[in-house]
């Protein structure tokens, strides 16, 4: 299946300077390493890819020695075998990169499915940061979305190249990304919309989306939650429409001393809407 092409689709990619290719737990990873100071783990969420922290990064790597990779099946990493996908794979499988890159983060950050991917990796003693950031994180089952009726209809079209191939011809260009970028209440810049729409419009890119979706086990996560002794900070947008604040409010009510920091306005992209504003958060969080 037709993936985005490092020669040719990476040539602007933001911060590309900082990108480098690694081979770890079986994959071929695209990750950034920058700056200098404590590890910062940077995790994307579904759908999206290092191009999600082009301005967060640079603010961040002034203070800390950031590391952020595409998600397998995501951007320019490779693709798993199918079934890999599953949330304590994803997890082990980062680890095996941090393991190769001889990096131990201080502070971890996710934002929506990447912050349910931390999770899991503290959970499992995976890594052990003084703190997980969670930017809108997707951390329980979203209500209004039951798992018995989303997940099949992700396995359904996760499991033929056709169906991705469709789904991309449907979901990429301008027009279907600004949609899907409104509908999660956020604004971003032109630079965002563009780099979106090539990964929505790319088969083997919205294959690893939704072979990650089709896999995602947020209700044994749930379960778990109530037992993660890592310092939580859990930051909403108040305009969010994809993970709603009430959701972060619940997972606050479910990890013991877990804190919510409101950032009104804001949408699901939060942390490119207003990378400043949820930089002074991580460098606080030190």
């Amino acid at each position: 299946m037709s993936r985005l092409d490092w020669a040719t689709d990476g040539r602007r990619w933001p911060n590309r300077a900082a990108s480098r290719f690694v081979e770890a737990g079986g994959l071929r990873w695209h990750v950034q390493v920058a700056g200098a100071g404590p590890v910062l783990l940077l995790v994307h969420g579904t759908g999206s890819a290092t191009h999600s922290w082009r301005a967060l990064l640079p603010l961040l790597s002034e203070d800390f020695t950031v590391v952020a990779a595409d998600l397998p099946g995501h951007g320019f990493s490779g693709a798993p075998p199918r079934g890999a996908y599953a949330l304590p794979r994803i997890a082990r499988a980062i680890a095996a990169l941090l393991g190769v890159l001889d990096q131990a983060p201080a502070l971890a950050v996710g934002h929506s499915a990447g912050a349910a991917v931390l999770a899991r990796m503290c959970l499992d003693g995976l890594i052990a940061p003084a703190r997980l950031i969670s930017l809108n994180g997707a951390l329980m089952p979203l209500r209004g979305m039951p798992t018995e009726i989303f997940v099949p209809i992700a396995k359904l079209l996760a499991s033929s190249s056709l169906a991705a191939r469709a789904f991309a011809a449907v979901t990429g260009g301008e027009a279907g990304v600004n949609r899907l970028i409104r509908s999660g209440g956020s604004d971003i810049d032109d630079e965002g919309r563009r780099l979106y729409a090539r990964l929505a419009s790319n088969p083997g890119h919205v294959a690893g989306a939704l072979g990650l979706m089709a896999h995602w086990d947020l209700p044994g996560l749930a379960r778990d939650l109530p037992g993660l002794r890592t310092p939580l900070t859990l930051v909403s947008g108040g305009a969010d429409r994809m993970v709603a604040p009430f959701e972060a409010a619940r997972v606050k009510a479910l990890v013991p001393g877990a804190e919510l920091i409101s950032l009104p306005g804001l949408g699901h992209l939060a942390h490119e809407e207003q990378p400043e504003a949820v930089a002074r958060i991580i460098r606080a969080a030190r």
